[in-house]
């Protein structure tokens, strides 16, 4: 679908002596500094001296025989909410300013760090991860590589992550996923993201939005690419998993909630995509979740994500309530209303609502849906109006919402003709499903 180079591209590129890991910093670094580009708005800090260093360090070890992983000497970026030392860790606000810094490394930089990853920078992201759209008033909003003449967003809350990628400042992105961070933006961005199951990445020196739900993943080019990323984050030793056999496959399309309000062109190519799985030898079958429906009635009142977001934020906001983006705070306030025995009945509710859908779920290997039923919008129509921004944010969010809210994990890889508007296609199975949905995924992508 693509023609960015994959991590396995890049790697054998390395170890052939074809190109360096400087050669490919300093073309990263280019990209980022090119005044016509989007490196000022999908970046909020470069580290472009400490990644030289890296970057050196990586072609000495591998000069004698020393590569550390498959990313090793790779540029790579992370957004704005890991931890880094010495850093006040912003998650792309104003009002962390001033905050004390960082002590030590979020977890997962220290493991990309230790598979040689070239870090060249933090990403622009939704103000504290609080939107599915991208866009962000303080440090501006990276434009998605699609369109850029009109302008339009390239998701949230990874978005600079997802520019980072397509604009090729980075590999790949590492982001978080509570509501769909990772996959929107791969969705309107043309990209691969991968949500894994939320216990088996570590969150801590992660800003959190969301404990019960917030995961950590990554954005890349392929679905190899994502299961490559996804060995190191989660720290999981093993080969990669293998492509599936397409052929009998049961892959079951939920008709509940998730295929409404399509614009004319993700239902045409979600269509195309079904019928190629199909003619692979595919089974797929429509299925109803009527559970899927009940999920903005248990959430109606703002659910797990205002009611943690509001216990995290509540000393910040009362420091500095009024440099949050107003339509980030107003989500993050009702959260305040939510009594403990509020919070608590959601919790059962989750608790009985995944057994529901997991019994749905039972006689097929993966569900399949859009990613985000609509093309990516206008920047400006969002940015002028907050009825635009809130229908916008409410569609982009709805799909990938139910996989965190069932504790599951999810692709979205591309799924539209080459030359037209990006759609993705999820790709979702149930809780520790990860390896076999990393190889559906390498199926259907090869299908594709």
């Amino acid at each position: 679908m693509n023609s960015m180079p994959t991590i396995a591209e890049q790697a054998a590129a390395l170890r052939d002596g074809r190109s360096s890991a400087s050669g490919l910093l300093e073309e990263a670094l280019e990209r980022i500094n090119a005044p016509s580009g989007e490196g000022a708005r999908a970046f909020t800090r470069v580290y472009a001296d400490a990644a030289r260093a890296s970057a050196r360090a990586s072609d000495q070890l591998r000069a004698v025989g020393l590569g550390r992983s498959a990313i090793d000497g790779l540029p790579v970026s992370i957004k704005d909410l890991f931890d880094v030392a010495g850093e006040t860790t912003l998650a792309g606000s104003l009002a962390r300013q001033g905050e004390p810094a960082a002590a030590s490394h979020a977890v997962v930089v220290r493991r990309l760090l230790a598979a040689g990853a070239v870090l060249v920078g933090r990403t622009n992201m939704t103000e504290f991860a609080f939107s599915g759209l991208g866009i962000n008033p303080h440090y501006g909003t990276p434009l998605n590589a699609w369109d850029r003449a009109t302008g339009r967003i390239p998701g949230g809350s990874s978005s600079g992550a997802a520019v980072s990628v397509t604009d090729g400042m980075a590999l790949a992105g590492i982001g978080s996923d509570t509501g769909g961070s990772l996959r929107i933006p791969a969705a309107l961005c043309g990209l691969t993201g991968f949500k894994p199951t939320a216990r088996r990445v570590p969150t801590q020196g992660a800003l959190p939005l969301s404990t019960s739900l917030d995961s950590v993943g990554a954005i890349a080019p392929t679905v190899a690419c994502c299961a490559q990323l996804d060995v190191i984050l989660s720290g999981q030793d093993g080969e990669l998993p293998q492509p599936a056999v397409l052929r009998g496959l049961r892959l079951a399309v939920p008709v509940t909630l998730a295929l409404d309000g399509m614009d004319a062109h993700v239902a045409a190519s979600f269509q195309v995509a079904l019928t190629r799985l199909s003619a692979a030898g595919a089974l797929v079958q429509e299925i109803a979740i009527p559970a899927f429906a009940r999920l903005p009635v248990i959430n109606a009142k703002g659910g797990l994500i205002a009611a943690e977001a509001w216990a995290w934020h509540r000393d910040l906001m009362a420091r500095a309530g009024e440099r949050y983006d107003p339509r980030v705070g107003s989500r993050i306030l009702r959260g305040k209303d939510i009594s403990a025995a509020e919070y608590l009945d959601v919790l059962q509710a989750r608790t009985s609502w995944i057994a529901e859908v997991e019994a749905a779920m039972a006689d097929f290997d993966a569900l399949v849906m859009p990613t985000v039923p609509i093309v990516a919008p206008p920047v400006a129509e969002l940015a002028a109006s907050d009825e635009a921004y809130f229908r916008a944010n409410g569609l982009v969010l709805r799909n990938p919402t139910l996989i965190n809210f069932l504790d599951g994990c999810a692709l979205s890889l591309p799924c539209h003709e080459r030359g037209t508007a990006p759609v993705g296609l999820m790709v979702a199975g149930r809780s520790m499903d990860d390896s076999r949905i990393l190889a559906i995924g390498r199926a259907i992508e090869a299908a594709f």
